[in-house]
């Protein structure tokens, strides 16, 4: 079964592969890209298309890194309290049969 899934994959990033290189190849024409502010040199449109979701990527994972911290914070947090209150629960177990006659 691991090997179905492994080849299912590779196939997929194969299909993926082949799909961005005749994207790269039918976009050879070389255009500037304007940014209102400031104007970028000629490149092809697969260049800039690429580039433009590498730096979305890089935002958004710079985004999300608070909330993740936030999160492994509270989960740290939870841990160490369940680990407190399971030291509690043996403790009252323990003294439960010590008490016992």
């Amino acid at each position: 079964m691991r090997w179905l899934k492994g080849l299912i994959l590779a196939i997929i990033l194969l299909a993926v592969l082949l799909i961005g290189i005749l994207f790269a190849v039918n976009n050879q024409q070389a255009l500037p890209l304007n940014l209102i502010w400031i104007e970028l040199p000629a490149a092809s449109l697969s260049v800039w298309l690429l580039a433009s979701l590498a730096v979305g990527v890089l935002l958004g994972m710079l985004a999300m890194s608070g909330v993740y911290l936030r999160l492994r914070t509270r989960l740290t947090r939870a841990q160490r309290h369940n680990q407190q209150q399971r030291k509690e629960l043996d403790r009252l177990r323990v003294q439960e049969i010590k008490e016992l006659p």
